[in-house]
């Protein structure tokens, strides 16, 4: 009877150093865990994205224990900043921050937040930042790496965009839920209305749409407004343009043949419709019944646009393809 007591104090604690008995420290541990992640969760139950100064950041970021992510957007919000790309990326960040809360698949394994310049440059310094908007995965485990670092100038800051982000990065796919837009429908019902009402007071005059001039100008600002990259706004959502925090120098075309700001898209428009107008001039001249004084007058007005800002455009591909060996005039 002696030994089977024996064999099963010396089964006890052959399994008691097996899995260990947890220390002081280890409990103390995964209380604080638990305090962190009630407080987080009671912040994110009242606003999706929660705001940090220095103190939280290092608290409930920076120091141990964590087994949650945290995406961090970086920004300047107040108005003498006069930071117009902030406010944007702010309200596609809050966008993709209520769809992960409002999901069903919601848990604890990622916090939204944001740091504002003004309430914690300390972070800024600390982690040698200066520029705004930002956007950075700081991982449960270990520092975040090259690739927690949100590219914006590539991808945009659309909610979409950021959502695949962070999937990458946590494996957490978040469905981007955004609020009615009644803006659109409105405005085309407006345009219909117009529309209609233009062709009933001229219904007995109606020749207009038969005009081949005002359908080929339609195709042409189609053409024109296509061929700009008004669509690839639309889809990754740049920013206007980029100023620099340091210099204050305004960037209105980006560097890099892999992006662009709207900003840029517009100038190649312009460029554009300039160059298309020259062409026009110069078919003009040459098959107008016009007196030649005039068809001359076109023709250089036409050569002088056609030239100048093909010119322009050239130096700007030229800027975004670099090493692009051919120039002209002005590039």
């Amino acid at each position: 009877m002696i030994k089977m007591y024996l064999k099963v104090l010396y089964s006890l604690l052959l399994m008691l150093s097996f899995y260990g008995i947890p220390s002081t420290g280890q409990k103390k541990k995964e209380t604080l865990l638990s305090e962190k992640v009630g407080q987080l969760m009671d912040w994110t139950g009242k606003r999706a994205v929660i705001r940090m100064n220095g103190e939280k950041f290092r608290r409930f970021v920076k120091a141990p224990p964590r087994n949650y992510s945290v995406v961090i957007m970086f920004t300047a919000l107040q108005p003498q900043r006069q930071c117009g790309v902030c406010k944007q990326a702010d309200e596609e960040y809050q966008i993709l921050a209520n769809s992960w809360r409002y999901s069903s698949a919601f848990t604890n394994k990622v916090f939204f937040a944001t740091v504002d310049f003004d309430e914690g440059s300390d972070v800024f310094q600390m982690l040698n930042m200066n520029s705004a908007p930002s956007f950075i995965h700081f991982p449960a485990k270990g520092k975040p790496k090259k690739s927690d670092s949100y590219e914006l100038q590539v991808r945009g800051f659309a909610a979409e965009q950021l959502a695949r982000w962070v999937g990458d990065r946590t494996d957490v796919q978040i469905r981007v839920i955004r609020p009615p837009n009644y803006a659109g429908p409105l405005m085309l019902g407006f345009l219909l209305a117009v529309i209609g009402g233009l062709a009933y007071l001229r219904r007995n005059n109606l020749e207009f749409l038969y005009n081949k001039n005002v359908w080929a100008f339609s195709a042409l600002c189609f053409c024109l407004i296509m061929t700009s990259g008004q669509m690839w706004n639309h889809i990754r959502g740049p920013p206007y343009a980029h100023k620099n925090p340091t210099t204050g120098q305004v960037s209105y075309i980006h560097g890099s043949s892999q992006a662009q700001f709207v900003a840029e898209t517009h100038i190649v428009l312009l460029f554009n419709s300039a160059v298309t107008m020259g062409m026009v001039l110069l078919h003009e001249a040459a098959t107008s019944d016009m007196d030649i004084g005039k068809r001359k007058i076109m023709c250089v007005a036409g050569i002088g646009l056609v030239m100048l800002f093909f010119s322009w455009l050239l130096s700007i591909f030229r800027a975004k393809y670099h090493g692009y060996p051919y120039s002209f005039l002005l590039s």
